[in-house]
């Protein structure tokens, strides 16, 4: 016959005998209640191995008892207890702790600083090994195809190179003679000081060949053309277009996005080469209106004093940079969700990415080719 859960005191002592179980649980919880009332339940060790039978609710209350710091201690110590009324126990008594654990704990503002950048280089980090092995699948992919002409899809490859570098001819043209008057006012105003204002036109000339007329152009694409891959992509990812394709058996990296990283490749150093010509275009403007320097003087000085190595050095630059906006800009389509949330969250991801990794290889080219003396 099973025996009612009970509490007694032996030799000020608290034995918990009997089967606590749900039949017995509001007799018991009278007694707990009881018992918590008397301030009789302060025990260094209370004897548990009377325990009879024993479920959730009669552990929820041993737990209200004795508290569940306590109980917690006392399935540790108590070897007699069977394995299975240990485990529950413990698993109650952690259960009923968890609320007191969720006060949340005010630490040093220096520590919560360290972790929140310590998550932001992980995440980081994270992007750059996946950005890594969608290059390599890129590149893998080209190879592949390279041998067959008959899988190249040169009608999107040239409606992109439409897109990325036609349309924006304009817009590059525009922004880097404006670019190029501003850097001749500048250096105009300092030179002046020094008498020496015809240096103006080998300013502008160093400036666009070996990084304005590269970085402007590609700038003006990282946020024109790679937010555009990602839209397009992100927008197919969610209309469950690309996963049609791969049922088709497609491979969305040959059909979507080798082509737009191909254009990107060609574009790029085209409209860095204009960006070139409009810059110093627009540098020579000014030197001519307001320096009184001859159109004369300056051809003279571009073909005595600006060797070619700079204009090599700015267009050699503009292939890797296409390479990488239209690769994040297409990886960034790729992870996007099915929600415009989300598309327009990894379009501002892409834009970001790319005006970073842009800068960020620009200013190991300049300290590369400075150490190289070129």
């Amino acid at each position: 016959m099973p025996s009612p859960g009970q509490l007694d005191y032996q030799s000020d002592r608290l034995v918990i005998s009997g089967d606590w179980t749900l039949p017995n649980y509001a007799r018991l919880k009278r007694a707990v209640e009881t018992a918590l009332a008397s301030g009789k339940t302060v025990d260094e060790s209370p004897d548990l191995t009377s325990i009879g039978a024993l479920d959730t609710a009669g552990a929820s209350l041993l737990a209200d008892l004795l508290g569940s710091g306590k109980l917690i201690e006392l399935t540790h110590e108590t070897s007699t207890l069977a394995p299975e009324r240990r485990d529950l126990l413990r698993l109650v008594a952690d259960a009923m702790a968890a609320p007191d654990e969720e006060t949340p704990h005010r630490g040093s503002a220096l520590i919560a600083f360290l972790g929140r950048v310590g998550q932001q280089v992980e995440h980081y980090w994270a992007q750059q090994r996946l950005l890594m092995g969608f290059t390599g699948q890129i590149l893998g992919t080209m190879v592949t195809i390279a041998p067959t002409p008959w899988r190249w899809r040169m009608t999107s490859l040239v409606a992109h190179i439409h897109q990325t570098g036609l349309n924006a001819l304009p817009i590059v043209a525009l922004l880097t003679f404006l670019v190029g008057a501003v850097v001749a006012f500048l250096g105009a105003t300092i030179l002046d000081d020094f008498g020496a204002t015809i240096y103006t036109v080998n300013l502008v000339a160093f400036s666009f060949l070996r990084e304005f007329g590269v970085l402007l152009a590609a700038i003006l694409l990282a946020g024109r053309t790679a937010s555009a891959f990602t839209a397009q992509l992100g927008s197919m990812k969610a209309n469950e277009e690309i996963d049609a394709l791969r049922t088709f058996g497609l491979s969305p990296i040959e059909l979507l996005v080798i082509p737009r990283v191909l254009a990107m490749v060609i574009s790029l150093p085209i409209l860095t080469f204009v960006g070139m010509i409009s810059g110093i275009l627009g540098g020579s403007l000014v030197c001519v209106m307001v320096l009184d320097i001859s159109a004369p003087q300056i051809i003279n000085i571009l073909e005595t004093k600006v060797r070619v190595v700079h204009f090599l050095v700015g267009l050699g630059k503009a292939p890797v940079f296409a390479f990488v906006i239209a690769v994040i800009g297409c990886l960034e389509g790729f992870k996007a969700s099915g929600s415009a949330e989300s598309v327009g969250e990894h379009t501002t991801s892409a834009v970001v990415q790319s005006i970073f990794m842009v800068i960020l290889l620009d200013s190991i080219a300049a300290i590369f080719f400075m150490e190289m003396g070129w």
